[in-house]
């Protein structure tokens, strides 16, 4: 099955749900600080639009995100521009291997003078979480981590502890230098929404690059842009936003596309697939679909929309076969011949 030229969307039959006109007059009033965060970002990061967008995606849909880049590419750099100018509380880990999960989640500490125990909160208890090089720790650290991504909440002793609203981890990891780390299991990668992959600059990125860091002395020109109520506003319209049957039927093609390829007509990704997308991924195309298209102020998907972020949620959840490695075919080489078979609605 080919898809059939550019995606479409028919807006008529969402009128008999609600209101299109007045949810876009709510989306363009809720969605007002996107466009100065980007302009705050913009003056200490040079270029990474696409990431800055995804950050925002994941910010808005309540999904942690997966940043994948050579050292150098201002991974932390961005993350932590995006915190001054949401004026969130923002704390960085940096993942070695000798960190344990008390020096993340926090601990017990006894008082001698009233001869009682104490609770001292870790860095995690923060609204955005920085794990700089994630894959450097062993797998009790990460599992400490992922858990509190899963739950929302941390337990210290015999007290359990609601994390912040929001909470969302931005953890980056080297792809070339792999001595002395501790690569994250599948089942614990697939909790991250997305998986970015951070790229090298254009000439004219490097120059300006160039000339804005190389000095001995930095400063730091983010100003805080939004406020905490404004960021949990936006998180309810993102739900508001309407996904036609057609395009949930879209989402859930493509999900099984990566399982059951044969259906599809896919039959040269046969012995290249070892294991499909996870149901994960259909959620997460759901949310990441609704949210761009709030970055973008339409009350209303479509499924341009879910292939402008479908690489991004699935390069992580699609296992590519030994074959598929000979061969050099790639996760990303996967989603490409899917999103073109299927047919768009």
């Amino acid at each position: 099955m080919r898809s059939q030229g550019a995606p479409t969307i028919t807006i008529s039959s969402m009128l008999d749900t609600f209101n299109i006109e007045e949810l876009n007059a709510r989306i363009r009033a809720e969605s007002s600080f996107i466009e100065k965060i980007r302009t705050e970002v913009a003056k200490v990061v040079v270029g990474q639009p696409y990431v800055v967008d995804r950050l925002l995606i994941g910010l808005l849909a309540n999904g942690h995100i997966l940043l994948e880049g050579v050292p150098g590419l201002a991974k932390t750099l961005t993350v932590s521009s995006l915190a001054k100018a949401l004026n969130l509380k923002f704390q960085r880990i940096q993942f070695t291997p000798d960190l344990l999960p008390a020096d993340l989640l926090g601990t017990m500490i006894y008082n001698q003078k009233t001869m009682e125990f104490t609770t001292k909160k870790g860095p995690i208890f923060a609204n955005i979480i920085l794990a700089d090089e994630i894959n450097r720790s062993p797998a009790k650290v990460q599992s400490a981590l992922l858990e509190a991504m899963a739950e929302k909440q941390v337990t210290i002793g015999d007290q359990t502890y609601k994390l912040d609203n929001p909470f969302l981890v931005l953890a980056t990891q080297n792809p070339v230098e792999q001595e002395g780390t501790y690569p994250l299991p599948e089942a614990q990668v697939d909790r991250f929404m997305m998986k970015l992959k951070v790229g090298y600059p254009t000439p004219e990125e490097e120059l300006e690059i160039m000339r804005r860091q190389a000095r001995t002395e930095k400063s730091d020109p983010i100003q805080p842009c939004v406020t905490l109520e404004e960021i949990l506003r936006a998180r309810k319209v993102v739900n508001d936003v309407y996904l036609d049957p057609k395009v949930e039927k879209y989402i859930v093609d493509i999900v099984f596309a990566t399982r059951e390829p044969l259906n599809y007509g896919l039959n040269e990704l046969r012995n290249f697939i070892a294991y499909g997308a996870s149901p994960r991924a259909t959620i997460n195309l759901n949310l990441a679909a609704r949210a761009n298209a709030f970055l973008n102020r339409r009350g209303y998907t479509t499924p341009e929309d879910v292939k402008t972020i479908a690489y991004d949620v699935l390069r992580h959840r699609i296992i590519p076969t030994y074959e598929a490695e000979a061969e050099n075919i790639t996760p990303e080489d996967i989603v490409r011949k899917v999103l073109n078979a299927v047919n768009v609605p």
